[in-house]
């Protein structure tokens, strides 16, 4: 008997747990991927049969670009980098840009030529923008004409989505006259091997300084894969309201949905509002929201839905940070016809995790959803280093073959994070329950240790934002010379209230057991957070401690 069939009749089915190995494995349909070693993801993506017509529509202009528009601007764009501006397989290219129907062509046209995209977040000073680009070297940056400034200090030539006054920058190319140029003819790719590092995404820095991961055109066309198995999301209208910059936002939306047909409406720039008009106008079916935005949607849904029709709003899929049980029920209440299906990865794992793929499974309230199809994961004690069992807490490791290679020039970090059997450490704190259901604690690097006692700031967090006069909270470790640390909460309040540290406190202390109790509370205009919805701890606590 072969060990994976040994393996298989080892399985638990409920769980997806074998004892054998101390292994979960994901109970969803295997993924067929592409035997072909010399494969890039563009082609990949391209090859895929589909009967979508309008692949993106510029929400604030209307302007559309078709499925044909798109794969004939990405042949004229691939052909004038190569040829006009000399970029080369593995030569890195930036992107600056706030969303915009123009990110995927840049991003399949650089893939497609064996070059490596990486990109920043917009909001970055330039100072912070420079060191990335020291750690990167990109030999090109695409950028727009209000953000070529940033980049003035750098160097690097620039490539602008469209003509416009710049000063102190390297124009060499504007990609609107590159989609309209007919190509050279002459031959443009080197040979894309799988393994070939196709993106470098850096992570968000949540917990210390931001990693370069670098992912390979076999990791992506993985990721693409187990997107497409997902049959649901094909001819749907998706509004695109994430950051393309970010991991999620450029897989999903610059790849998953070319390969499915389905149309991507993008909001430039995220406005609770502008979303809700382009939902009404444009008959968005999905969307994908970070956690605070649902919360948004859960305290202004009277004005919402007084005001905007959203009948054809189908599905919300939620991901970037945990998503209580709290704001799950909350929405469904105010939203009933509304599917959210919660899902869990990381930038080190391009989309591999867990997900919810049905109105069934979203009933699990509290969980992040089943394994992702091809997902291997462990839940392993923190302390110990033992491999834990169903409904046992521990650190989630992750494999498969959308895992990353690595962090960028970063050997140190890679070990610590990747071991030598391809696991992925994920840092988070989860369990798996008897069903499958992955249950995602909280960051590992974020438990509050209270007197020895561990403390989930999320849990916390989760119970602050049922209060009625608050809008947002986070909660941090505050030192404290007997306790070690105890829980400290930032509190949004919402306009003309009058909520006390007291109060606060007190509402959290009938609700949990007494090291959990919140000892301390700041009042903030808003919490700090990343593109996707990461509350920002580190700053909290810098802010917190600065004053000791």
């Amino acid at each position: 008997m072969a060990d994976s069939e040994r393996t298989s009749s080892l399985i638990d089915s409920r769980s997806g747990f074998c004892k054998s190995n101390s292994t979960f494995y994901s109970k969803r349909n295997p993924l067929t991927l592409p035997p072909n070693p010399s494969l890039d993801v563009t082609t990949f993506i391209s090859s895929q049969p589909h009967h979508g017509t309008t692949a993106f529509i510029d929400a604030a202009t209307g302007h559309s670009m078709s499925f044909s528009d798109l794969w004939r601007a990405v042949d004229r764009v691939t052909d004038c980098l190569h040829h006009e501006i000399g970029i080369r397989k593995n030569d890195v290219v930036l992107i600056l840009s706030p969303n915009s129907i123009y990110i995927p062509v840049v991003c399949l046209s650089v893939m497609s030529l064996g070059a490596v995209v990486t990109t920043a977040n917009t909001l970055n000073t330039a100072g912070e923008i420079s060191r990335q680009i020291a750690d990167s070297n990109p030999t090109l940056a695409f950028t727009t004409p209000d953000l070529a400034p940033k980049l003035a200090d750098s160097g690097i030539s620039i490539l602008l989505d469209g003509p416009g006054s710049t000063r102190g920058v390297r124009v060499v190319g504007i990609l609107s006259d590159m989609m309209n140029k007919q190509p050279s003819g002459r031959r443009v790719r080197e040979r894309v091997n799988q393994v070939d590092t196709a993106v470098m995404l850096y992570s968000s820095g949540t917990t210390g300084p931001s990693k370069g991961v670098i992912s390979s055109h076999g990791n992506l066309t993985a990721y693409v894969a187990r997107m497409l198995s997902r049959k649901w999301m094909q001819g749907e209208i998706f509004l695109c309201t994430v950051p393309m910059f970010h991991t999620f936002g450029l897989l999903m939306f610059a790849m998953a949905t070319v390969a499915l047909g389905s149309t991507v409406v993008i909001l430039r720039r995220f406005d609770l509002h502008q979303m809700m008009e382009a939902v009404e106008k444009y008959r968005a079916t999905g969307m994908v929201l970070a956690p605070p935005v649902v919360v948004a949607m859960i305290n202004g849904a009277d004005l919402i839905k007084a005001k905007y029709d959203l009948s054809s709003l189908r599905t919300v899929k939620c991901g970037g940070a945990p998503l209580s049980k709290e704001v799950a029920e909350g929405f469904l209440e105010k939203y009933p016809t509304v599917d959210i299906c919660p899902g869990y990865a990381l930038t080190e794992s391009n989309g591999g995790g867990a997900s919810v793929e049905s109105v069934e499974e979203s009933r699990r309230y509290g969980s992040v959803g089943l394994l992702s199809s091809d997902v291997e994961a462990r839940i392993v004690d923190q302390d110990t280093g033992r491999v834990m069992g169903v409904n046992q807490t521990g650190e989630l490791w992750l494999k498969g073959p959308s895992i990353a290679k690595g962090y960028f020039r970063n050997e140190e970090a890679t070990k610590e994070t990747f071991n030598m059997e391809g696991w992925l450490k994920t840092g988070d704190l989860c369990y798996i329950d008897d069903n499958g259901f992955l249950f995602v604690v909280d960051r590992l690097k974020e438990l509050i240790k209270y007197k020895g006692y561990q403390v989930p700031p999320a849990e916390l967090e989760a119970l602050l934002i049922t209060h009625p006069d608050i809008l947002d909270a986070a909660v941090i470790p505050f030192p404290d010379k007997d306790a070690g640390q105890y829980p400290m909460a930032y509190v949004a309040r919402k306009p003309e209230s009058k909520l006390s540290e007291k109060q606060v406190i007190d509402f959290i202390s009938k609700q949990v057991a007494p090291y959990k109790k919140i000892r301390k509370v700041a009042f903030i205009n808003s919490i700090p957070k990343t593109a996707s919805g990461k509350t920002l701890r580190k700053d909290l606590i810098k802010l917190a401690t600065s004053k000791l």
